[in-house]
């Protein structure tokens, strides 16, 4: 399948709000339209923080994820990246577009110089975690999180 990974718009919105609403990602609990428009518009006010979208035919949005790439402090100030809220279609799955699109990711963080691509997963996700090992991802450390 063919697919054109770009920069997400204010109106693909809609169609990634759907996409995160698929059972694998946030089960139909998802926020509503106006305030993905405000949470959107706050990416802006990050220097390189970006939500992309794989699109298909007639710019169908068939995939998504968000890329941050942060500047160090550490590292000798060389600037690492995060991909998060990676989720393609179900009916699309299997057919090369999250690998497009980490690829894609891989490609933005290089040309940033950053020294790695991070992501975070959910410890019931083998079939993702298969995905990430496949691209060259390797578990690195501990991840950890707290409900506050």
């Amino acid at each position: 399948m063919t697919t054109q990974i770009r920069q997400a718009t204010e109106s693909d919105l809609g169609d990634v709000l759907a996409l995160y609403a698929q059972p694998s990602m946030d089960d139909g609990q998802v926020m509503d339209l106006g305030s993905a428009q405000q949470v959107f518009g706050e990416f802006a006010r990050y220097p390189s923080y970006r939500l992309f979208v794989a699109c298909g035919a007639q710019e169908q949005v068939l995939g998504s994820y968000a890329l941050l790439i942060m500047p160090n402090l550490a590292h000798r100030g060389t600037p690492s990246a995060v991909v998060e809220d990676v989720v393609v279609s179900p009916q699309h799955q299997g057919q090369g577009i999250g690998r497009q699109m980490m690829k894609h990711a891989m490609h933005l963080a290089r040309e940033a110089g950053c020294y790695k691509l991070a992501l975070s997963s959910n410890i019931k996700r083998a079939n993702a975690h298969a995905f990430y090992h496949s691209l060259g991802f390797r578990n690195h450390g501990v991840s950890f999180s707290v409900e506050i």
